[in-house]
């Protein structure tokens, strides 16, 4: 029987009920998209290789901890926690040795990619590490059928979750029984629908799943590698204690009362949120010790049920833990990584503007730096809020000639040479040149420096002024705009400075405001922000990465509203314009469609109507990034990618990093 939550758990819990954890995605740049999983033309995919054999009797393999408790009775052997069908991780330099810790610096709660990157990213299928195809992970291999309407996948047999409980298909079932109850998730989720509706998860047998859909899917196994695809698979053993189809009806009721809440529903997210209870069981290399935001360290301690081995079959991961500092900001943990306490992270500190103080260091903080190159298109998006609930504003910021204006009255050379180093070509949200899909004319549209144009433009637009030269709105009320930015990213806060006195030389009054990851997220989610600013993800990734082209997910920071239509099916938010819809309607077509070159013949009409609509505003795209490496710390890729759908350092295996003695 599941193990149950005492009093004192719950009411920890329920104190974290509204602290959600957002999963951001903040990218870099990528010279290489996904080619060869571009489409599920195959019927089969590879096996995984084999691993080497798990030695009968008590077996070394493994690390000395896992050894003693052993040798104690206080764990399983070896052969008894390792699935007979393990997954053979490659090592990236070679095969290391057992302990010690990964030390990383996040800023808590709010910071939920670098734990989906760093721990979480064990899906069914996962990114090899070069991007360049879709290989076995969770599922040992799979086959696609009815032209790419159907995907069974085999799992491996004997496999555990971390609390030495069986890992089947019902795990998986139960992530659909989630997913399908329309009070706990009222819209299903577009990730896994067609244009035909949602899909269908069935069990064939204990270690087969059966993914089916009403129209090809010809992304599926694409999304099933990106963090789309991680957590999918709920431990049903010991999360059916909170659901109403299993659990005590009294107990629940007991529960949902001491969480504070009047719906079982509302408590459920944090009471299953593996970051928030420690009990949660995982598949991860390493399960979390405690509650993230409890205290300055949260743990993550090796699972000693891990489904991994090296190619010489040593179970891993190799380090003993990763052991995350939770800082204030960003700036705390430059100076961990300046202190020598960070093993190996980009995430919050590879800024241009932080890269001398690394080099002054290098030699104190024994580190080296990895040569990154990311899928990012984009320093710094403008995402002008379409759909502000202010009628007044969100007429004007319709207007495609305000915008151009804006566009036109931006310094975006200044802006390189001040903020990216010199580095930089100025660019709006468009494709990089390495891309099939690049588009010149979307990507260098209205970015030439003409002030004078953009004065005689809004001079049309917005012809009153205030006795200080600044532009009235519409209505004749004063027009002052407040840009939102995440606080810590200060490469962009700088950027908006610059952008500030560019945009008041033209009469347009503007407020910089760094805030709180979460509160940017809230305000951006309920479209009540005016302007947002974010990188640019999609560069190289574009048919799985379309949010700047047109308003297809929450990221869609320039109309959330709209993209909260389409992700509900015109259920939720702001009814888009034709434009708009017609991108959607083509998208959905990309979708069941089966094979790149008829893609990206469909993506290319989505852009062409970007180019045409011109909703979002860029400034420019940098060069090559970095992140930074203890010298003993390895197994790490270099030159590396980066990109949140290819979450790294998640596809390079950090259950395969290591320290060097």
């Amino acid at each position: 029987m599941a193990e149950k939550l005492n009093r004192r758990d719950f009411l920890r819990l329920s104190a974290l009920t509204a602290a959600g954890v957002a999963v951001a995605a903040c990218a870099k740049q990528a010279t290489e998209a996904p080619t060869k999983a571009a489409a599920p033309t195959a019927t089969t995919a590879a096996a995984a290789p084999t691993a080497t054999p798990v030695p009968a009797g008590p077996s070394t393999k493994q690390a000395p901890a896992l050894i003693d408790k052993v040798k104690a009775g206080s764990l399983p052997a070896l052969e008894e926690r390792l699935t007979a069908e393990p997954e053979v991780v490659p090592v990236i330099e070679q095969i290391g040795k057992y302990g010690g810790d990964m030390g990383l610096g996040t800023l808590g709660v709010a910071d939920g990619a670098i734990f989906s990157r760093y721990t979480e990213y064990e899906n069914l299928a996962r990114w090899d590490v070069d991007w360049t195809d879709v290989v076995p992970n969770i599922a040992k291999s799979w086959e696609v059928q009815d032209e790419g309407k159907t995907f069974v996948f085999s799992l491996r047999k004997n496999m555990k979750w971390s609390d030495g409980e069986p890992f089947t298909a019902d795990d998986y079932l139960f992530w659909y029984e989630e997913n399908t109850d329309t009070e706990l998730t009222p819209v299903f989720s577009t990730t896994w629908s067609t244009f035909g509706g949602p899909a269908v998860l069935t069990k064939e047998d204990d270690y087969t799943i059966k993914w089916s859909f009403a129209d090809p899917y010809g992304l599926f196994l694409q999304r099933q590698a990106t963090p789309s695809g991680s957590n999918i698979a709920r431990p049903k053993h010991w999360r059916q204690q909170f659901f109403p189809a299993y659990a005590d009806k009294a107990e629940l009721e007991a529960m949902t009362k001491e969480a504070g809440v009047t719906y079982w529903y509302e408590a459920y997210g944090n009471w299953t949120n593996p970051r928030l209870n420690p009990d949660h069981p995982c598949v991860w290399a390493w399960h979390y010790t405690g509650v993230l935001g409890d205290s300055p360290q949260f743990i993550a301690d090796r699972n000693a049920y891990y489904f991994c081995t090296d190619p010489e079959g040593n179970q891993l991961p190799y380090l003993d833990r990763e052991v995350y500092q939770v800082a204030a900001d960003s700036q705390a943990i430059v100076m961990m990584a300046v202190s020598g306490e960070i093993s190996y992270q980009g995430r919050h500190i590879a800024s241009l503007a932080n890269k001398p103080l690394f080099m002054d260091n290098m030699e104190k903080a024994d580190i080296r730096f990895i040569d990154t190159v990311g899928s990012g298109m984009n320093d710094c998006l403008l995402g002008i809020n379409l759909n502000h609930k202010d009628p007044v504003l969100a007429e004007l910021f319709q207007k495609k000639d305000f915008r151009i204006a804006l566009s036109h009255a931006i310094n975006r050379q200044e802006i390189i040479d001040v903020v990216g180093l010199g580095i930089g070509t100025p660019w709006q949200g468009a494709p990089l040149p390495e891309s099939p899909l690049y588009n010149e004319t979307l990507a260098k549209q209205y970015t030439e420096y003409d002030p004078d144009k953009a004065n005689e433009m809004l001079d049309e637009i917005l012809p009153d002024k205030d006795s200080e030269g600044m532009r009235l709105r519409p209505d004749g009320e004063p027009l002052g705009l407040v840009v939102e930015i995440t606080a810590g990213q200060q490469n962009r806060i700088d950027s908006t400075e610059l952008i500030k006195s560019y945009w008041a030389d033209v009469g347009i009054r503007i407020t910089a405001k760094a805030e709180d990851r979460s509160l940017f997220y809230e305000r951006k989610d309920a479209w009540e922000h005016d302007i947002a600013l974010w990188g640019g993800d999609g560069g190289m990734d574009v048919v799985l990465e379309p949010r700047w082209y047109f308003p297809f997910s929450g990221e869609s920071l320039y109309a959330t509203g709209w993209a909260r239509w389409y992700g509900s099916g015109g259920k939720e938010g702001v009814e888009p314009p034709e434009a708009a819809k017609k991108q959607m309607e083509l998208y959905d077509q990309l979708k069941a469609t089966v094979g790149t070159e008829a893609q990206n013949e469909l993506m290319t009409e989505i852009l062409n109507m970007a180019q045409e609509q011109f909703w979002v505003m860029g400034t420019y795209r940098g060069g090559p990034g970095y992140e930074v490496c203890k010298n003993k710390f390895r197994n790490v890729k270099n030159p590396n990618l980066g990109s949140w759908l290819y979450p790294n350092p998640g596809p390079q295996n950090p259950c395969q990093f290591y320290w060097e003695e």
